[in-house]
Order: C-alpha cells, then structure tokens, then sequence
C-alpha cells in the first residue's frame, strides 16, 4: 500500500479516485461562481439602473467576504481537517446561492451583495482547504500532476460561468432611455422586474448541485489525511503576520497580489461595459463573446506560461507579460473601438501567469511563516473589491475607455514586483 510523507497509507484505486473527483470539482464550481459576477454587473446596472461604482459593489462584497473569511477558513481548516471545511465551504455557497431567489422577490440590491458575500464566504473555505487537500490526497510523487489537473478545472468553470450568465441570464432586451420613457409605470415594472429574477433559476439550481455535493462528501471516504487535526504545530500566530510585514520584499509581494486581483477583475467585470461604449449598438450578448474569448485566451496562456517557464525565469516572463499589459491597456484607452476591445480581451492571455507566480515568489523561503505568509496573500484578493469599485468611480466621472488607467497602473506595479523579485532571488544566490 502506498504511503504519502507522513507515513499514512493512502485510499488506493476506486477508493481515491470518487473523493478525489469530489474534490477536483470544486475547482470548476468556484469558476463558475467568480465568472458570473462579470454577468451580475452587466444584469443589475440594467435592472436596477446603476451607476459603473454601484454596479462594481457586485465584485466588492464579493471579494470583501474573501477578504473576511481567509484567515477564519484557515483556522477552521487547522482545528477540523480539510474535509470539514470543504463541507463548510459547500453549505455556505449553497445558503448564498439560495438567497438570491428571496432577493429577487424583494427587489432589493442590498440583499443581492449581502447573498454574493455569503456566497463568497464559502469560497474561502473551499480554496483554503482544496488546494492542500490535493496534495495531500495520493502520492507525493506526482502531487504537482494533480494541482495542474485540478486547477484546469477552474478555467473552465469561469468559461461556463459565462457562458451560463449569457444564456440564462442576459435576456438580450436593451431599452434606450427614450425607450423606456415611452413605456408606461406597469410596463416599466414588469422589464425591471423580469431583468431581476431573470437570475433567480440559474442560481437555485447552483445552490442544489452544491448542497447535493456537500451531502456527497460528507457521505464518501475519504483518505485520513483528508480528515486529520493540526494539534502537533502550532497555530498562526498574530507575531508571524508582524515579522512578515516588516519584510519590504514580502510587503512588495502583498501589493503586488493586490493589484493583481484588482486588474484581473476589473477587466473581466466591465469587458461588456467598455464594448457597450466602444461599439454603441452591440447587444449584451454578442460582448459577452468577447469576454468568453478572454477566458479561453486566459486557460491557453497558463500552458504557455508553464512552457516557457523551462526557458525564462519566472520573474522575467511576469516583468515582460506585465509590460505588454501595460501597453494593451494604453492602447484600450486611447482606441475606445473595436480594437480596444480586442486590445482589453487579450491583457487575458497575459494575466494568466500572474497570481500563481506572485504567490510562489512571495511564500518562497518562508519556512514555518509560510501558512502565515500563505493567508495574507489570500486576503490581498481584497484588490477586487477595492479597484473595481474605483474603476466604476473613474468610469462614472469619464469614461469607462478612460477608467482603464486603473489596470494599467496595476500592471505598473506588478512589472515593479517582478523586478525587485528577479534582484532579490540573484542577491540570495550570490550570497550563498
């Protein structure tokens, strides 16, 4: 029987695969939840008649629950073992999910963003504890062969998400404000009202699928490792977060994954907004191709990325991909068109290399402060709230094709971070 490197025999065969299956689908379903958002805001500016800021408050209370919850998933994760906070995690998505359907009867867009949080807050377990837990599941030897696999999931989690949004959401009625002033109240009430349950379905039927699959593992064996507590170690403590913040280096890694995120989702977020700008009378749906192109584009780059990592340095390739960003976003600004457009998709493809990159570079060398280390890179996720919001802002006192300058100033910062990364790991070695 196999061993894994804390000596524990491993579930072999049928008995690994079915928890490991459970598990590696936990990838696609938080994909397909992040990626809705990018519809939500498209849904609600409609329905609710929003302002660019307002709308971006979709992705604040979304990544503000991340922001929340990463340290507690943590904990939870230490004192209960991985497969109890992935049933945490599943049952919280399940309840924010659930939430839309009273939300849509209400007509309130509060209750929305306090449902996207809930739905967040769950998120935070799962991506706490799955990553880990498969390593943890199987052979040490060929644990970076099933994190690859898993997280190829997740790409294609945010495709569907879209895609789901865009055939089950989107209803593809645009109403200029002419319009609409042309229409009577009761008709005016039944579009709005139409337009905000319209997301009601597609989100009751992801609560069933994911309370269905927490019941699932909390039926299913799984391996002990699975279900082991952290009582030898000690637990985080508030002295590592200290130590490591008084660290410029892991400082610049923090800012970096903060900006990070805010790039990714303000440009997934207002893809649509940008085309409704650069290319006046193209319908929701048809810009909500564009914004599944950039997906592909972000899934192909990650190979690629990898590829070239055998040739390039990591911090390198991030610095060079970071730079072409940088000139893709300057192009977008000042080619609000078609070729804009095109120029915002494909930062995507660029992007794909960044977080993961940011991370390793940031925890690396760390030692015991790495799960310290580990939890403050996750809570830089609050970049996504923080920045989309602000691009909405800029937006609503420019232009959307103008509000760009907040990715591309995160692109900035991140081609900084490659550099000071790319100068600190040759002084380590230097110095050995």
């Amino acid at each position: 029987m196999p061993y894994n490197n804390n000596q524990a025999p491993l579930l072999t065969g049928v008995m690994l695969w079915i928890p490991l299956f459970l598990i590696v689908s936990l990838f696609f379903m938080w994909g397909v939840a992040n990626n809705l958002n990018d519809i939500l805001i498209t849904q609600f500016k409609k329905a609710f008649v929003l302002s660019d800021l307002q709308s971006g408050l979709v992705q604040s209370a979304f990544y503000f629950g991340y922001f929340v919850f990463a340290i507690p998933a943590a904990l939870a994760m230490k004192r209960f073992g991985y497969k109890a906070a992935v049933i945490v995690g599943l049952l919280l998505y399940g309840a924010g999910a659930l939430l839309f359907y009273p939300a849509g009867q209400a007509h309130e867009y509060a209750f929305f963003l306090a449902a996207l949080f809930v739905i967040a807050s769950g998120l935070a377990f799962l991506e706490t504890s799955a990553n880990p837990l498969i390593v943890a599941m199987g052979d040490a030897n060929t644990a970076e062969r099933r994190l690859n696999f898993a997280q190829s999931f997740n790409s294609l989690g945010t495709i569907a998400g879209v895609l789901i949004g865009r055939e089950f959401i989107l209803s593809g009625v645009e109403h200029s404000p002419e319009e609409l002033a042309a229409l009577s109240s009761a008709q005016q009430t039944a579009f709005y009202t139409a337009e905000v349950q319209a997301v009601q379905g597609p989100y009751l039927v992801i609560a069933a699928v994911v309370i269905g699959w927490a019941l699932l593992v909390a039926w299913v064996k799984f391996p002990a490792v699975a279900k082991e507590h952290d009582d030898t170690e000690q637990g985080l403590r508030r002295g590592d977060f200290c130590s490591l913040l008084q660290r410029r280096y892991y400082r610049s890694a923090v800012i970096a994954q903060f900006f990070y995120v805010g790039a990714q989702v303000c440009i997934w977020s207002f893809m649509i907004r940008y085309g409704q700008e650069a290319m006046p009378g193209t319908g929701e749906k048809a810009l909500a191709v564009y914004l599944s192109f950039s997906l592909v584009a972000f899934m192909v780059g990650r190979f690629v990325a990898t590829w070239l990592m055998g040739y390039i340095a990591p911090a390198r390739l991030m610095f060079i991909y970071a730079l072409i960003n940088v000139g893709l976003c300057a192009l977008a600004m000042f080619c609000a068109n078609h070729t804009g457009l095109v120029m915002l998709a494909a930062t995507s493809f660029f992007m794909s290399l960044m977080f993961p990159t940011i991370f390793a570079l940031g925890i690396k060398g760390l030692g015991r402060e790495a799960k310290a280390g580990s939890s403050l890179l996750v809570m830089a996720i609050i970049g996504g709230a923080v920045l989309t919001a602000l691009m909405g802002w800029v937006s609503d006192l420019t232009s959307i094709h103008s509000a760009v300058i907040v990715p591309l100033v995160s692109f900035v910062v991140i081609a900084r971070f490659a550099l000071i990364s790319e100068q600190h790991y040759r002084l380590q070695s230097t110095s050995k």
